[in-house]
């Protein structure tokens, strides 16, 4: 039988194969563990704010946020308005908050602090694979299941063990006599069809979730918690968020960014049903923004920043922070939030509560440079 393909149509079917095999064994344990990454820098004075703090207004001027619209955690940190759904999980016990929190880096250039967060080197391209790979190759065989919702493989997970991929296609979606047609095309081919084959079941997880778009944060959330939440599926993940690098017009880009960082974790906890009480979401960003607003509105690279945990299995409705406050005597080379909280044992002690390991056994092997930071308290409810 003779087919005949147009490029369009064909391109829009086996832009499946894009991705690395799908097929995943069910896993040794049945906590899930994923990591929503902030890239350009996000701007926790603005997203956990110190509104207590009597520096704070003085130095944000037009940015500082209005006490009266932020939603209130305690007497001294506010969230963003654009984070309801995140509030009602701190109401909930479900997410915590770490303030004035950073990595090693401490030059202020995207790439190279990007590459310091996801490699957990402490200087950039010290460390050639990411923390994520090497977390898997501690975890029981069954457990080494992972996927990236992005169109290629981050950082973070790149290294010897096979991750996946899936990020929704811009293309048109394909009638089924064309997957029929490619299936046939397929047949044949052992290597071909083993890969048809697992881009199919992707696509399946996907449709099950309701699908998504790039553009839509909540059916992002939810797409992803079709694939995590199911029995034979991957238990470790990572989504990349982008345009945080707000130098100009501060006030209303961050509001839309974290109206969406708030939908996909809104997404996630409902599409994650009962799996949500089994799950942990660390959300982090490269390095934090300059206390002082800049002439255009906006804010400059800086330091410390914020990082959270959210997820039914998180111990929550906290605000960890060492507080270095904001007067000019106490800021990190007189212009950033100083950190006083590293984030390497925040990652390190989050891994190691989630899936039962050793944090003294797991930090070597996550952060192979050693400076791993003051200890935590408990982060979780339960190990897995």
């Amino acid at each position: 039988m003779r087919m005949s393909l147009d490029r369009r149509s064909f391109l829009g079917a086996t832009a499946l194969l894009a991705s690395p095999r799908m097929l995943f064994a069910q896993a040794a344990t049945e906590r899930r563990f994923i990591f929503i990454v902030q890239r350009g820098a996000a701007d926790g004075l603005n997203t956990v704010i110190p509104y207590a703090e009597p520096a704070y207004a003085t130095a944000r001027g037009a940015l500082a946020i209005d006490p009266a619209s932020a939603l209130k955690l305690d007497g001294t940190f506010a969230l963003h308005p654009s984070l309801a759904n995140l509030r009602n999980l701190y109401g909930a016990g479900q997410a915590s908050f770490f303030h004035a929190v950073a990595s090693p880096y401490r030059d202020r250039s995207h790439f190279d602090g990007q590459n310091v967060l996801e490699t957990g080197g402490n200087a950039p391209y010290q460390v050639k694979d990411g923390w994520m790979n090497r977390l898997l190759g501690v975890l029981p065989r069954r457990g080494k299941d992972a996927i990236a919702f992005s169109p290629a493989i981050p950082m973070a997970l790149r290294g010897p063990l096979e991750v996946a991929s899936y990020a929704p296609s811009a293309l048109p979606q394909a009638n089924e006599d064309l997957m029929m047609r490619v299936e046939q095309l397929y047949a044949q081919d052992r290597q071909l069809h083993a890969l048809w084959s697992s881009a199919l079941e992707a696509r399946g997880m996907a449709a099950g979730a309701g699908g998504a778009n790039r553009q839509d944060a909540t059916a992002l959330g939810r797409m992803a918690a079709g694939f995590l939440s199911r029995a034979d599926g991957p238990r470790i993940a990572m989504i990349e968020t982008g345009g945080w690098d707000t130098h100009s017009g501060q006030n209303a880009r961050l509001a839309a960014q974290l109206r969406n960082l708030d939908n996909l974790l809104a997404g996630l906890h409902e599409g994650m049903g009962a799996a949500w009480d089994k799950t942990v979401v660390l959300v982090a960003t490269e390095f934090g923004r300059t206390v002082a607003a800049n002439g255009t509105g906006g804010t400059d690279h800086g330091t410390g920043a914020v990082a959270m945990l959210v997820g039914g299995a998180v111990h929550g409705g906290r605000i960890v922070s060492d507080w270095p406050g904001l007067g000019s005597a106490n800021l990190q080379d007189g212009r950033d939030l100083k950190p006083t909280l590293a984030l390497d044992a925040l990652v390190t002690a989050a891994c190691a509560e989630s899936f039962a390991l050793e944090p003294d056994r797991l930090s070597p092997v996550l952060f192979p440079h050693g400076g791993r930071g003051k200890p935590l308290p408990r982060l979780l409810r339960t190990s897995a």
